[in-house]
């Protein structure tokens, strides 16, 4: 039974007086009064509970918008194209002239059931974020598999810039070489650069450090030295550490998977990766970039050329480090701890600075407890000599050394 149902009972059918109702269910006066009006003026229908739901809401989106957004969530999933909130406000702001917040659209998904939920998945706080500052700053590599419609597997070959995601150079071979790795290398650099660093997983196409020493340096590692580019490697088994060149590779399988006709030769899969270039660079949004990073200019580095056109920071090295010794420290329980007197401070005056000379110190007082003492009297080079001990009473003979005692009188 109601609250509601006990408050009307009591008032109308017991003919309690309503002070003693609102002592009782601790009510008051104003909504045990509500309450019997509204009893009186619809009968039972005033024992259930009514919604508290504003009759109108000014701030509300318009039903075409949220028609619109679902129209768009088909349409881009079709197409194999991204469609979250970030993009989906992209194109009602760049297409329709609708300005939409992300929680507003991730909203509507979520209330048409357009949204899976996916609570295993990690949320991305839990990953160390970095990104470049600069376009041409970092150059991410990488090759993923992908199978044509006759059942040939082919590779396709990626290079991303790390700041701005352009998509620098996507082509598809029967499988990725070092050979193929340094020609396609070569190719962006002559259009968009050369870069101050890349970035790769551990593959023998891109580094040979997990060989065992044999075979020295692979196409690549030659051509980065020769143009002085710093070659970084993520950690084995951590594909998060090249995760923009992962990502982009999971959004271009995604399209060629939705396309109408798929490819049949390596031939036909390059047309289909030039489309999506096209569709990459120039036309959709990046959701991770908070503004389009894209310059008109990409040669934010110096090109290729002479020795004089290389950023300052950026120095040859006849030995570089390797790179995967960098960073390693030892455990803190395995750390050699400071020696003793190195903790304490320097009580020493410091004769070339007179303005500080220190606090003052006794002559004879020693510098630090491990030196030895130092004795008080200078030592003398003569010979000991015999010093008897004599008494006040007694008078002593210096000329022969004996002792004369006085001889008492009678």
């Amino acid at each position: 039974m109601s609250k509601r149902r006990l408050v009307i009972t009591a008032v109308l059918v017991e003919k309690r007086s309503v002070k003693e109702v609102m002592a009782d269910y601790a009510i008051s006066r104003s909504w045990l009064y509500e309450l019997v009006a509204l009893y009186r003026a619809e009968g039972d229908q005033a024992f259930e509970a009514r919604s508290k739901r504003p009759k109108t809401s000014p701030n509300a989106t318009p039903p075409g918008t949220v028609e619109l957004i679902r129209r768009l969530r088909k349409e881009l999933t079709e197409q194999g194209l991204d469609a979250g909130p970030e993009t989906i406000a992209w194109h009602l702001s760049r297409h329709h002239g609708v300005t939409l917040s992300r929680t507003t659209v991730a909203r509507v998904l979520s209330a048409a059931g357009l949204v899976v939920p996916q609570p295993h998945k990690r949320p991305r706080s839990s990953y160390v974020r970095f990104q470049a500052d600069l376009p041409n700053e970092t150059w991410q590599a990488d090759f993923t598999h992908y199978r044509l419609a006759d059942g040939t597997d082919a590779e396709i070959l990626t290079w991303l810039d790390d700041c701005s995601r352009k998509a620098l150079s996507t082509t598809a071979h029967p499988r990725v070489t070092g050979p193929i790795v340094v020609a396609t290398f070569r190719k962006a650099v002559a259009t968009h650069g050369i870069p101050a660093s890349t970035l790769t997983d551990n593959g023998m196409v891109f580094t040979t450090r997990f060989s065992g020493g044999k075979g020295g340096r692979n196409g690549l590692e030659t051509e980065l030295r020769r143009l002085h580019v710093v070659q970084k490697n993520s950690r084995p088994n951590h594909p998060t550490t090249c995760g923009k060149v992962e990502r982009f590779q999971q959004t271009l399988k995604k399209w060629l998977r939705a396309q109408a006709r798929q490819p049949a030769s390596i031939a036909e899969l390059q047309t289909l990766l030039d489309q999506f270039l096209e569709e990459y660079n120039q036309r959709r949004p990046h959701r991770s970039l908070p503004a389009p990073r894209h310059p008109r200019d990409p040669l934010h580095v110096p090109a290729q050329g002479h020795r004089e056109q290389r950023p300052q920071h950026r120095h040859p090295r006849p030995h570089p480090p390797r790179q995967d010794r960098q960073g390693r420290r030892r455990h803190p329980a395995r750390r050699r701890p400071p020696p003793p007197h190195r903790r304490r401070p320097n009580l020493r005056p410091n004769r070339r600075h007179p303005a500080h000379p220190g606090p003052p110190r006794h002559r004879a007082q020693r510098r630090h407890r491990r030196d030895p003492a130092r004795p008080r009297h200078r030592p003398t080079t003569r010979l000991p000599t015999h010093r008897p001990t004599t008494r006040p009473h007694k008078e002593v003979d210096r000329t022969c050394r004996m002792q004369v005692r006085p001889i008492p009188m009678s």
